[in-house]
């Protein structure tokens, strides 16, 4: 009865999985091909691409922690399905783009949507996965993205390279069908919705930020702004050194690296110390990232990949995780998105301040600065961990 209750791949977690997949395959595919679709078909500038990704970003995150109150108090499953309904309209209409502010307020809608479906995803996954295997599961949930980030930008680019943009968003609306299907099989062993937030004060801003979660999400928000300037400029910065055909290439890279280190790393949490996992994934990031920004051949381009995939790739479901288990049971939806709302935060404010460096300098001198950022937030992760540990020593004396 025992190891029953600590099963980890059963139906629901592996629907959740598939679910938070296919979203964020459509939103890696369009990501990546949608500054070329803004030049190419609207005769958009280059900051008129940045509004596209920053539109998107400032409606997630207005709308991510009103979707951690809704999933605490409606229930997952409602939320779950009416958002991944929404996505599906959203991504189907980008057939009907003609103007450049038609797209911005599309972005924004879907943005809306992706926001509320992959905090009530990542809410599911983290009551479905047994608590002693936390780490290992929030892990493997996490890869879910993770290969998403690495497949959609490359399936996108070879589309718009050998076909059409009409296929590509054929494409990404049957990924956001898919996602809605696995979405709808996933069944809850319990109803979430706790009396204990509904009864609490409705105009109190702890009922759509989570405290427990907001140290660790700070220090999220500082290690997606420098990943943002991966995920928006690497094809550009590919360019640049000459070597274009290797921006599809570094995500893939990225993904493997990740899907071989993640059944250690996962386990490895759960059974020691966080900080023996934390620690090293951070000096990788910095690696990689001081790698990336002195990469002038393709392998150090592709080895720079690897070290950011074994150290991002990582950090990402642990930092969630100790959101989650720093947080109350009941408050998870709210744990989840704040967690999700500071990432977020940290992606879009990487993508503008970077680009800016982008612009007026090289390239890799912004990555030079990303990793100066996320050596910062392993100072702040060191300090967080100190004021932890000794309010455990002073609650025991």
């Amino acid at each position: 009865m025992k190891l029953r209750s600590q099963k980890l791949w059963n139906r629901g977690f592996i629907s959740v999985c598939l679910s938070s997949f296919f979203v964020f395959l459509t939103f890696y595919t369009l990501s990546a091909t949608l500054p070329q679709f803004v030049s190419d078909k609207l005769n958009g500038s280059h900051q008129q691409v940045g509004w596209v990704m920053t539109a998107f970003i400032i409606s997630a995150v207005l709308f991510r922690p009103l979707a951690g109150r809704w999933l605490d108090l409606i229930g997952r499953r409602k939320v779950l399905i009416f958002s991944l309904l929404l996505f599906i309209a959203a991504t189907i209409s980008y057939f009907s783009v003609y103007s450049f502010l038609f797209l911005i307020l599309l972005r924004f809608v879907h943005g809306i949507s992706f926001g509320v479906a992959t905090t009530a995803n990542g809410t599911i996954a983290a009551d479905i996965i047994p608590e002693k295997r936390k780490g290992e599961g929030m892990g493997y949930f996490a890869l879910s993205m993770n290969l998403a980030m690495a497949l959609g930008p490359f399936l996108g680019l070879v589309l718009i390279q050998h076909t059409s943009f009409t296929v590509l968003f054929a494409v990404t609306s049957l990924f956001a069908a898919l996602a809605l299907i696995c979405g709808a099989d996933i069944r809850l062993p319990k109803p979430a919705a706790p009396v204990a937030a509904a009864q609490a004060s409705n105009r109190h801003w702890t009922q759509f930020i989570e405290p427990g979660a907001m140290p660790i999400a700070l220090i999220a928000m500082m290690l997606s702004f420098a990943y943002s300037g991966i995920l928006t400029f690497i094809p550009s910065y590919a360019g640049d050194l000459g070597m274009p055909s290797m921006a599809s290439s570094f995500f893939v890279v990225y993904a493997v690296m990740i899907i071989v280190s993640r059944p250690f790393t996962g386990k490895l949490f759960d059974r020691f110390a966080e900080q023996y996992v934390i620690y090293p994934s951070l000096i990788l990031y910095v690696l990689g990232l001081l790698l990336l920004s002195q990469a002038h051949t393709p392998l150090l381009f592709l080895a720079s990949s690897a070290v950011i995939g074994l150290g991002f790739g990582t950090l990402y479901p642990c930092l969630q995780t100790i959101a989650i288990r720093d947080s109350a049971a009941h408050r998870r939806g709210l744990a989840t998105s704040t967690f999700l709302l500071f990432y977020d935060i940290g992606i879009g404010l990487g993508s503008v301040i970077l680009g800016s460096i982008a612009s007026s300098t090289h390239e890799g001198n912004m990555y030079l600065l990303s990793a100066a950022v996320v050596a910062a937030a392993g100072l702040a992760y060191m300090s967080l961990l100190y004021v932890r540990q000794r309010k455990l020593r002073l609650a025991m004396e």
